[in-house]
């Protein structure tokens, strides 16, 4: 059987422009106006782009964390992948905490999720920085070439469309589309995580004393809500959320994701921005 033209024509390009940011991920935005002349590379761009999730577990008191914070930074914000709509996740574990530097921002949920992935992939190890995108891969978090090769092959399987809206009084309305890229009555878990941006801290002891350090992202709170028993049942709710009074509710948004129970892959995932007080 043979492809058509056109599609051999959209499947060389689009292998082309990743092996550019594979190679050179500095490019990607110094590209983006070259490109829009193009009208392959303009047809990729206007298709529905595949929410990824992208989690890293991270500590202001690691020396090597703050290159993947500027990392995952970046990639939240320029979303260097065409055809993925990244969403990021900064989640500050605890362990580091008792080396001379209390993390304002770390949690025993962010140690004890990252100990559940570490448990799903081969060699169950612990560290930081740690990336993990979309529950599929891991690696070492300051690594843009292998950031951007699991985004792109994330971006590859379609998701499941996530309806996210406001209603009044901070009730965030969810709506899931039936889950087909997962098996039937497996119990998919559904999550609320949020985030902040912007956020800023003076290190005064530990590995990074002396830093100013900057946040993107960073997940101040994450639970379950729910879960989906049958996947061809989709999931629908309304969930009241109570933002701390120190966090800033101009730079949160809500990230909602479906994970699978057994794997720990995700399966579909969307985020909002808080609506003005």
């Amino acid at each position: 059987m043979s492809l058509r033209a056109s599609t051999i024509s959209v499947f060389v390009a689009a292998a082309f422009l990743f092996v550019l940011m594979v190679r050179r991920p500095g490019i990607a935005r110094s590209s983006a106006a070259e490109l829009k002349n193009d009208p392959v590379a303009s047809n990729l761009a206007d298709a529905t782009p595949t929410p990824v999730l992208v989690e890293l577990f991270t500590s202001e008191g690691c020396s090597s964390c703050p290159p993947a914070d500027a990392l995952l930074s970046h990639l939240g914000k320029a979303q260097p992948v065409p055809g993925a709509n990244i969403i990021v996740l900064e989640e500050h574990v605890d362990y580091w905490d008792r080396l001379g530097w209390k993390d304002p921002f770390s949690s025993e949920a962010a140690t004890a999720r990252q100990n559940e992935y570490d448990q799903s992939f081969a060699g169950n190890e612990v560290y930081t920085p740690q990336m993990v995108v979309d529950g599929r891969a891991k690696f070492v978090g300051n690594s843009d070439t292998d950031a951007l090769r699991a985004i792109h092959a994330a971006s590859l399987t379609p998701k499941p469309a996530v309806q996210l809206s406001w209603d009044a009084g901070d009730t965030l309305a969810i709506h899931i589309d039936p889950l087909t890229n997962s098996e039937k009555g497996d119990g998919q878990q559904v999550f609320l995580a949020i985030s902040e941006d912007m956020l800023h801290s003076d290190v005064k002891r530990g590995e990074n004393a002396g830093r100013g350090l900057e946040h993107n992202g960073v997940a101040r709170q994450l639970l379950p809500i729910g879960k989906i028993d049958a996947a061809a049942a989709g999931f629908s709710s309304s969930v009241a959320v109570h933002p701390d009074h120190e966090w800033n509710r101009a730079n949160l948004r809500a990230v909602v994701f479906v994970r699978d129970r057994r794997s720990l892959h995700v399966l579909a995932a969307e985020a909002i921005p808080f609506p003005k007080a």
